[in-house]
């Protein structure tokens, strides 16, 4: 009997053993997987801890509230950074670049002034439409001379301003004044969009063709008319990281904010349309 029973120990003993290591290989796996988890979840830190320096953003004028906020919230999740902004035409902003001006980001108001800093080389990879935004007709409060089409802007003595025709607000304004048949002659061609929402604020033209952005961010200073004609006439919005940006991380890092969903949420908002 003891002859026979001395297999049973041993299949028992080789089938604990066996279970054992599987328990051990199991247990170990996990802690490879817990400690690769956390080691991933360390690096994260470690990156987002790296972010440091002064980022600079070159953007059109139009952009200027609605970044002015994305910047707070960058500066607030990754301390010891600073946003700094360079706001104008998106055509002079992309001279500059293309010119070797220090920058970092560009965020332009047409594909047509982004396309002169990529033909250029100058992005860092392909620029991706983050907004659209669409025209609109600034008046004086209370629109006085009730201004109510774009027709209306060609009326005999009415003072109006629009962006000079190499700005995006300016090329788009001619797009739509082309595809109603109109022709108007401005009082003054300004550099910017806010340029000529200015004028208008400061009472100096009775009416501006602008962006619906711009009309919302002037609050009571302004008043806003829509016009069918601008269908006509949406800009897309393009953004980038620059190709010798002097802080490539934090570049990449604001322009991931931008395109998320808390960057478009700010963005329509204020009254931009979706990409």
């Amino acid at each position: 009997m003891t002859t026979r029973s001395a297999p049973r120990r041993t299949r028992a003993l080789t089938t604990t053993a066996a279970g054992a290591a599987a328990l051990l290989l199991a247990l170990s796996a996990c802690s490879s997987s817990s400690d690769s988890s956390s080691e991933k979840d360390s690096s994260e830190k470690d990156s987002a801890k790296k972010l440091s320096g002064t980022v600079t953003v070159f953007a059109a004028a139009s952009l200027k509230e609605s970044f002015t906020t994305l910047k707070e919230k960058f500066e607030a999740e990754h301390p010891g950074t600073k946003v700094a902004f360079n706001f104008g035409g998106s055509d002079t902003l992309a001279a500059s670049i293309t010119s070797g001006a220090p920058a970092d980001v560009f965020a332009a108001a047409s594909d047509k002034t982004m396309k002169i800093v990529t033909d250029a080389h100058d992005t860092d990879g392909t620029p991706t439409t983050f907004v659209r935004n669409q025209l609109a007709i600034a008046t004086l409060p209370g629109n006085p001379q009730q201004i109510g089409t774009l027709k209306d802007l060609t009326k005999s003595g009415l003072k109006v301003a629009l962006c000079a025709k190499t700005v995006p607000c300016g090329a788009a304004a001619q797009k739509a004044l082309d595809a109603s048949g109109l022709k108007l002659t401005p009082v003054s061609y300004e550099q910017d969009v806010k340029g000529a929402l200015t004028k208008v604020e400061l009472k100096e033209v009775d009416a501006a063709v602008v962006y619906k952005t711009d009309v919302k961010a002037a609050g009571g200073k302004v008043d806003g008319v829509e016009f069918p004609e601008s269908a006509e006439a949406i800009n897309a919005y393009p953004i980038a990281p620059l190709k010798d940006a002097p802080n490539a991380a934090a570049a990449k890092a604001f322009v991931a904010l931008v395109k998320s969903a808390e960057g478009q949420k700010v963005l329509t908002a204020a009254g931009f349309l979706k990409p």
